[in-house]
């Protein structure tokens, strides 16, 4: 859904079912924001998100947590403290487009 949405607001999309993938995708190629599902197999969000800190900080800055599931505290915890958007589901095709150019509009600043 969030690709077909966001394609036809004219972005470019790609998808990583994991975060191992992800990892691989953007140690090839550079992307302007990440949509990251809080829960993901083999690597979760959270991991995800503290390796880009490490790695990329300029993309860690330009992610956008997303979950579907029921958050424990930790989960809320860390999701505060990184300071960055969280977009629960199940969210609109409305709410994923604005959430999303609100994230490009913090690469023009």
């Amino acid at each position: 859904m969030c690709q077909r949405v966001l394609t036809r607001e004219g972005f470019e999309v790609e998808i990583a079912v994991n975060g191992r993938l992800a990892q691989d995708m953007i140690e090839k190629r550079q992307y302007d924001i990440c949509l990251i599902d809080i829960r993901t197999p083999k690597m979760n969000g959270a991991e995800l998100y503290q390796w880009l800190q490490r790695k990329y900080p300029r993309l860690a800055n330009q992610v956008v947590f997303t979950t579907g599931s029921m958050m424990d505290e930790k989960t809320m915890t860390f999701i505060e403290q990184s300071g960055r958007p969280l977009l629960p589901k199940p969210f609109t095709p409305e709410e994923l487009t604005t959430v999303v150019k609100e994230a490009l509009k913090q690469l023009e600043k």
